[in-house]
C-alpha cells in the first residue's frame, strides 16, 4: 500500500541536538558558578530559551542572556564574545546524516509520498536541507515554527492527505508523535539518545497499529 510519510529532520535524519549539548557543557564550564550546579544553570537557561525561541541564533542569544544573569564577575566584552562562540560554532558543524538514512529514503521515495516536515528558524532549516543533499527525495519540504495539532491539520488540508494512510515519522513525542496522533494520523517513533529534553513526553496511548516504534531509521524499509 502507498502511504504518505511525513518525516521529521533534526535528530531523525541528521544529528542536531548533540551540538547544542556540547555548547551547553562548555558554557557551564566557562561560567564556573560557585553555588549553582550544572542542573541549576540549565534551569535558568531553559527559562531563557523558552522566551528566545528555536534555532542556533536564538540559542546563542539565550547563552549570552543567561551569562549576564548568572556571571559572578563583571561582564566584559571578551567574556560575552566567548559565550557567543559556544553557540555560533553550532552552525559550522558538518551536517551528518544518521546511519542508513540516505539509503532508506532512496528505497522509500518511489514507493510512498515523502514530505519533509521540520520546525525551527526557516532560513536555518532551509540551509540544513540544502546541505543534506536529500531534498530531491521528498515531494515537498515544509518548515513550521511549531508542530502542534493545528499544524498537522493544516498539512492534512494543504496536501489533501488521508489521515488513516498518513504516518508521521520522528524522534520527538512532543512534536512528532503525540500531536500527529491527536490529529488522527499514524506515527512511527524512532527514539534518539540525545533528543532535546523539551521534546520529552510519554507517548500517547493509541489504538493498536497506529504507533510503530523502531530502533533505527533504516528499519523503515522492513515496515514500508
Amino acid at each position: 500500500m502507498r502511504y504518505h510519510l511525513l518525516i521529521d529532520a533534526d535528530d531523525t535524519l541528521w544529528e542536531n541536538n548533540i551540538y547544542f549539548e556540547h555548547a551547553i557543557h562548555d558554557f557551564i564550564t566557562f561560567l564556573d558558578h560557585s553555588c549553582l550546579s550544572a542542573a541549576d544553570v540549565r534551569v535558568v537557561l531553559d527559562e531563557v530559551e523558552r522566551l528566545m525561541g528555536y534555532g542556533s541564533v536564538n540559542f546563542t542569544k539565550s547563552l549570552v542572556e543567561t551569562y549576564r544573569r548568572l556571571a559572578e564577575r563583571d561582564v566584559h566584552d571578551a567574556a560575552v564574545q566567548q559565550v557567543r562562540q559556544f553557540g555560533e560554532r553550532i552552525r559550522a558543524q558538518p551536517l551528518l546524516l544518521l546511519a542508513g538514512v540516505k539509503e532508506t529514503l532512496e528505497y522509500l521515495s518511489p514507493r510512498h509520498d515523502l514530505i519533509l516536515l521540520t520546525k525551527g528558524d526557516v532560513e536555518e532549516q532551509k540551509l540544513k536541507v540544502e546541505r543534506s543533499e536529500i531534498e530531491g527525495l521528498f515531494r515537498h519540504v515544509v518548515i513550521v515554527s511549531e508542530k502542534d495539532v493545528a499544524t498537522y491539520h493544516r498539512v492534512i488540508s494543504e496536501f489533501g492527505l488521508d489521515p488513516t494512510q498518513t504516518w508521521m515519522v520522528g524522534n520527538s513525542p512532543r512534536s512528532d508523535i503525540n500531536p500527529a496522533l491527536a490529529a488522527g494520523l499514524r506515527a512511527v517513533y524512532i527514539p534518539h539518545p540525545h533528543t532535546w529534553h523539551f521534546e520529552h513526553e510519554e507517548v500517547l496511548e493509541a489504538d493498536e497499529g497506529r504507533v510503530l516504534t523502531l530502533a533505527t531509521f533504516a528499519e523503515l524499509r522492513t515496515s514500508f
